[in-house]
């Protein structure tokens, strides 16, 4: 079971900044409960605090991530990945980095098509989308939101591989492309590499003359 700290820091990863009192909810405490965990937090560096000011009264004081709060969701393998990618850079140029990023779509794309297989319909196929997301660190969710879907990545474990080289985000985006179909529009609404708390991407489905539709 996750200690309270780990829960605030969840919740402040996958849901971005937020008031005591939503905290103190999603945890189940009382907001000097929450409270108190937060200010422990920020005394290790891990939460800080911006106060905003809407009309009269108390401002909002809204709690989010440190640099540091971020660097405890890991990055895999991250030093090692950019030291293999320089070196393929140094031997193969960028031509070798193309081919590789190639490659690890290609098997990308045949798991999640196997995965992605059973599927019945578009709503369906982004949630498993989105579990196979999860399982592989991105802390991923979906939603539907007006007419379509948004789907949504919390975290990056590849984010230092990524900024070394972003040819893994253009493939990223190809990669859901081949998994939902050519009947579906995707578009990144978010990304971490911007600047971001996390990348976002609005997909839609196409109707058969082009348009847009929902199913």
């Amino acid at each position: 079971m996750r200690s309270s700290a780990d829960r605030l820091l969840l919740s402040l990863k996958m849901r971005g900044a937020q008031e005591t009192r939503a905290l103190a909810g999603q945890l189940g405490v009382s907001r000097q409960a929450a409270l108190m965990g937060l200010e422990r937090l920020a005394a290790e560096g891990l939460v800080t605090h911006a106060d905003q000011r809407r009309g009269v009264g108390r401002p909002r004081r809204l709690w989010s991530l440190s640099e540091a709060g971020h660097g405890r969701f890991p990055d895999t393998h991250a030093q090692l990945t950019v030291e293999v990618l320089e070196a393929v850079r140094e031997e193969f140029g960028e031509a070798g980095i193309d081919r590789l990023i190639a490659r690890r779509e290609r098997a990308a794309e045949a798991i999640y098509a196997e995965a992605l297989a059973p599927a019945d319909g578009l709503e369906d196929r982004i949630a498993r989308l989105a579990e196979l997301r999860a399982a592989e660190g991105y802390m991923a969710e979906w939603r539907r939101v007006g007419a379509g879907w948004l789907l949504i990545e919390n975290h990056c474990p590849i984010c230092v591989a990524a900024t070394a080289c972003q040819g893994f985000c253009r493939a990223e985006l190809a990669l859901f492309r081949a998994a939902l179909g050519p009947d579906v529009e995707i578009e990144r609404t978010d990304h971490i590499l911007a600047g971001a708390r996390r990348c976002a991407y609005r997909i839609t489905a196409r109707g058969v003359d082009g348009s847009i539709s929902i199913r």
